[in-house]
């Protein structure tokens, strides 16, 4: 009886303001059959770090955050803190 366990990024969705939501399975399989999948999810913004992320996350968020993007959306995180 063999158990494994592999992370996979499964679904990543880019919403208008540039922000990727990114939803990561975590598989344990038994004898290669899968007994149980679980989620988590979490959110990369314009301008984070994307040197550490999956290649797949990293490949849409280099396209999608231009410096265009990045300057919109860190001026509207200002504005939303002004009100």
């Amino acid at each position: 009886m063999a158990l494994t366990e592999e992370t996979v990024v499964d679904v990543v969705t880019a919403l208008e303001d540039g922000q990727l939501q990114v939803r990561t399975a975590n598989v344990i399989k038994k004898d290669g059959v899968e007994i149980s999948r679980t989620f988590s999810r979490r959110v990369v913004v314009p301008g984070d770090n994307l040197t550490n992320e999956d290649s797949k996350v990293k490949g849409i968020g280099e396209a999608l955050h231009t410096d265009e993007v990045i300057a919109t959306y860190e001026a509207h995180k200002v504005a939303s803190r002004e009100n």
